[in-house]
């Protein structure tokens, strides 16, 4: 589209170069060629601005200025990043397939569908299970019975909703995630272990997105729940009975043991390991590849294994990084003291 209806759609207004170009895709700033729009959200990425061959730049006001190339149109808005998503929205538009409920898909007869649901082939749904208006179920999926799906739900290829879970309005799972298995939980008794059986569920409110190959195990008697709005990463493994608050972020390869609970606005970075019975506070950040054994303070921002206050980690870590050089000063303080003994 032209660079002053993308303006337009976008909230921004044009300064520079020219407006009337055609803008076919987006790129980011060090790579854009013309035709591309890209952004600069970040005064430190300012120096690839100069060289940039974009046709089109989303800036803030703050930002606009120093050398700019005369073939770059600069596009002034409040807020950069999100002008740009909306770019990228419009200039590269989700694939539109023929909505249908394929003939290779399996039905229950007491399944029902809403308005303009789509069903992929190999698809299965099972007894008395309900999918809202709008939604998607991607081939090869398997909806088990007695779930409830929203409206404007994407459930992608291969992926497995047990029975019994609920699933909210504008819900995204991706291909391979499994919702609803059985936790881990076993007793040891007589030399074996007995396993301990789950007949909860999963219980996911409105706008999650739910990572590729991420398991959310059920409840054992109760339901594992997660917020409003919160984003959950591939390859996320989250144990039975956790409760998950509002627009919580959980990043990749990350392993919640159960009965956790994890408030609003909390992150955890990836890889990150936690013990069961832990409550982490709300808008806590756990750094990337920390282990948490015990409860986070709301707020807190913490690193290590076992994770601790950010700052004395990394002071922790700054020593240990010294270790080599105090062992030689040992060494000859020692060799020096045996001599003057001597």
């Amino acid at each position: 589209m032209l660079i002053t209806e993308l303006a337009q759609r976008c909230d921004a207004t044009t300064q520079g170069g020219d407006a009337t170009l055609f803008i076919n895709s987006a790129a980011d700033i060090m790579s854009a060629h013309p035709h591309q729009v890209t952004v600069l959200s970040d005064g430190k990425y300012k120096k690839y601005l100069k060289d940039s061959k974009a046709s089109a730049c989303f800036i803030a006001e703050q930002l606009a200025d120093g050398e700019i190339p005369e073939n770059l149109t600069l596009l002034i808005c409040k807020d950069p990043e999100i002008s740009f998503l909306n770019a990228v929205k419009l200039l590269h538009p989700e694939p539109v397939f023929k909505r249908q409920v394929s003939e290779h898909a399996v039905l229950a007869e007491t399944s029902t569908l809403g308005f303009d649901v789509h069903v992929g082939p190999f698809a299965t749904i099972g007894n008395d299970s309900s999918i809202g208006d709008s939604s998607t179920i991607e081939a090869g999926s398997r909806i088990g019975n007695h779930v409830m799906i929203g409206k404007h739900c994407h459930i992608h290829p291969n992926a497995v909703i047990y029975d019994h879970s609920i699933i909210g309005n504008n819900v995204i799972i991706h291909a391979g995630a499994v919702i609803g298995a059985d936790g881990f939980g076993y007793k040891f008794r007589d030399n074996q272990h007995v396993k301990v059986p789950h007949v909860g569920h999963v219980e996911i409110a409105d706008n999650v997105e739910i990572g590729a190959n991420t398991c959310i195990d059920r409840g054992a008697l109760g339901a594992t729940k997660i917020g409003w709005g919160s984003k959950i990463d591939n390859l996320v493994q989250l144990g039975h009975n956790n409760i998950v608050g509002r627009n919580v972020i959980i990043c990749g390869q990350s392993g919640i043991s159960g009965s956790c609970t994890i408030e609003d606005g909390a992150i955890l970075a990836g890889s990150t390991g936690v013990a069961d019975h832990v409550k982490i506070g709300a808008r806590a950040v756990v750094m990337a590849r920390s282990g948490i054994s015990g409860d986070i303070d709301p707020g807190a921002q913490v690193f290590g294994s076992p994770a601790k206050d950010r700052k004395v980690a990394w002071k922790e870590l700054a020593a240990l990084a010294k270790l080599p050089e105090l062992m030689q000063k040992f060494k000859a303080l020692e060799a020096r003291v045996l001599k003057l003994e001597e």
